[in-house]
């Protein structure tokens, strides 16, 4: 694997129980391609080669699907235990990966059910991240419609403070257009820095991947967020009916 190149975590262990079927959910196809396939396409389109798919439920069907592409590597959470937990069932190949080149070497996470994501949004949160020398940056899109998603808290200075899941938000926070899109980019180091401080201090009980940025901006990290995703790369998928839009919108969305 190369020394510098940007890696990437692709979240695909659910099951997905809306899709009201046994085939594991970043399987299904959309414009004649699995889910899963086009945002491992957009990865590579984008300059993220070597790539780590984070599998669980069906572990076994996503490796045969994804076949021989060069530079994958697999992970397995064994538990449903929350996004920071897929990740951090990534760790270990991060880290020997890491071990060989960069410290900060650039961690691209994304989700293997959002098959509208752009090559040219990754490229463009990864040229903010490579400019701004932050220890995560996170990828958003100003939308009008943000039901259903977390929001980016700014202060008074425009400055990154947190995300707030909708059903957290209060008044103020719930008109907020600025929502998260579970894209990321972390340097490596501080990724794997993070990842060990969060916990399952929360009603679900389980490890947010969306604490980790709050713990480096609580250490003093630099920590920001920038809308360089399309509202159109919100669309991701969890029940037939979402597979639909996804696939009309593939038909006619530019990548």
């Amino acid at each position: 694997m190369s020394d510098t190149s940007p890696l990437a975590v692709v979240l695909a262990a659910g099951k997905g129980t809306r899709m009201n079927s046994d085939l594991p959910k970043v399987l299904h196809e959309a414009a004649g391609k699995t889910l899963l396939a086009w945002v491992l396409d957009a990865l590579s389109d984008a300059g993220c080669h070597d790539q780590i798919i984070v599998v669980g439920y069906g572990g076994d069907s996503v490796r045969t699907d994804v076949g021989a592409r060069p530079g994958v590597q697999f992970a397995v959470q064994q538990k449903q235990q929350g996004t920071g937990d897929a990740v951090r069932a990534a760790a270990p190949l991060i880290e020997s990966i890491n071990a060989i080149g960069d410290r900060s070497r650039p961690v691209v996470i994304v989700c293997g059910d959002s098959p509208l994501l752009r090559p040219s949004s990754i490229r463009s949160l990864l040229e903010a991240f490579q400019s701004t020398g932050a220890a995560c940056l996170l990828g958003t899109a100003i939308t009008e419609d943000p039901s259903g998603l977390g929001r980016i808290v700014r202060d008074a200075d425009k400055q990154f403070v947190c995300i707030t899941e909708e059903k957290d938000a209060n008044e103020s926070e719930r008109l907020i257009q600025e929502v998260n899109m579970s894209t990321y980019v972390f340097a490596a180091d501080q990724l794997l820095w993070a990842l060990e401080r969060i916990n399952t201090n929360n009603a679900a009980g389980e490890y947010y991947l969306t604490d980790c940025p709050k713990v480096l901006l609580d250490a003093g990290k630099q920590v920001d967020a920038v809308a360089c995703l399309d509202p159109s790369e919100t669309l991701s998928v969890n029940t037939p009916q979402q597979l639909v839009a996804v696939a009309n919108a593939l038909q006619t969305v530019q990548r």
